[in-house]
């Protein structure tokens, strides 16, 4: 990844590599297009970066960037600046050896015992890879993972039937109580604990809920645009909230808002993959995940997903729609090297078995209406020792 000014001035920053790494996804995924049948029709909001892509100067592309991306960008400014600022003052609080083991014997070691087990019986392999990190790290990576899966079964859990707006309302005061110290039960309390250590901005997980509460009346996204801000609030928030425990190599020549820029980026490829995996689930709930300007083009129409048939327009969209996400991927996988030694493993892995899930898709001949597309097994079992390696030896 490449390196950039560390000022936390957003006039410095958004003339840098971080921000500019969205805009040739961008670029690369509408020359694509270009290349296979003619101009993509999208939203005016991001037709500029075509134009921003074939050669302007670093300024002149960041002063094209859309709206949704200024605003994602100003969370990572805010989560960047707060680390930098915990480490230039030595306020980031760690745990000490000794005191990770007198916890484990109270209540709040418990209640990060418990925040474990759920994140092993729900994402093993990630849990796997956490084994490597340092006991305070680990643990603090579990109590945000249980954070994020209570907030996302909110509205697609066994209860969603039941929840309202209302109900987000007092999940984020409930939020906002914890980063207080003011928490409500055991998991509540691992987190609370966490936030209290760590550099971490209440910011992303806000975020998340608000992506909870488009959950609850927007089943259409008109253009990729709207589908980055959604993307951003119920996956790219993860990547912003675990840098921070994850930690950046102390030996790390890139910027913070670059390694930031990368775990966005890991999350929107993770959303966007979920997405079209779920195309036939999704539509059987009235729901299309998907841009609808990009389908118009495409020559589809709500009524062609409705119907779930796979044709050689809807084959040559979803190419295209995977080609984004792998771009994603790639900018992404260039942030882990910078990540802290221990950490890289289980990003990488997790990294490297979601991608393969674009591949099941391509092996089911796209089709996505009635087949799941998945990574079995074996499949898993190898790519965990590559990814290990290659974490190990990342630099």
């Amino acid at each position: 990844m490449a390196s950039a000014s560390s000022s936390s001035s957003p006039a410095a920053v958004w003339t840098t590599a971080p921000h500019a790494s969205c805009l040739r996804i961008h670029a690369v995924f509408l020359r694509n297009h270009q290349r296979r049948r003619g101009p993509l029709v999208v939203a005016s909001s991001v037709r500029p970066l075509a134009a921003s892509l074939v050669a302007t100067a670093p300024v002149e592309v960041a002063s094209r960037r859309t709206a949704a991306e200024e605003a994602v960008y100003e969370v990572v400014l805010r989560q960047a600046a707060l680390v930098e600022e915990a480490t230039a003052t030595r306020r980031a609080r760690r745990w000490a050896e000794e005191e990770d083991g007198a916890a484990s014997w109270g209540l709040l070691g418990d209640a990060y015992d418990r925040c474990g087990e759920v994140c092993a019986e729900y994402a093993k392999t990630f849990y796997l890879g956490t084994q490597l990190m340092t006991p305070e790290r680990r643990k603090a990576v579990w109590a945000i993972y249980v954070w994020c899966r209570r907030t996302d079964e909110l509205v697609d859990g066994p209860n969603s039937s039941y929840i309202t707006p209302k109900a987000l309302d007092r999940w984020e005061k409930r939020l906002e109580d914890l980063f207080e110290g003011r928490p409500y039960d055991m998991y509540d309390a691992a987190l609370s604990d966490t936030v209290s250590k760590f550099p971490v901005d209440i910011q992303p997980f806000k975020d998340m809920i608000e992506g909870m509460r488009l959950d609850l009346w927007k089943s259409r996204y008109r253009s990729f645009d709207e589908l980055y801000l959604y993307c951003y609030y119920v996956a790219g928030t993860v990547g912003l909230m675990t840098v921070p425990v994850m930690g950046i190599a102390p030996d790390s020549k890139a910027s913070t808002e670059s390694v930031y820029n990368a775990a966005l980026a890991l999350g929107i490829a993770n959303q966007l993959t979920n997405i079209l995996r779920d195309v036939g689930e999704d539509s059987r709930r009235g729901r299309i995940y998907l841009p609808l300007d990009e389908l118009a083009e495409a020559g589809l129409t709500e009524d062609d997903i409705f119907r779930g048939k796979v044709t050689d327009k809807w084959r040559k969209f979803m190419k295209g729609q995977i080609l984004r996400a792998r771009l994603f991927f790639d900018e992404a996988e260039k942030g882990v090297a910078h990540l802290d030694s221990a950490s890289r493993w289980p990003v990488l892995a997790s990294l490297w078995l979601y991608r393969q899930i674009l591949d099941a898709i391509e092996a089911n001949d796209y089709n996505n209406f009635t087949k799941r597309a998945y990574v079995n097994k074996a499949k898993k079992l190898l790519s965990l020792p590559v990814a290990y390696a290659r974490a190990a030896v990342a630099s």
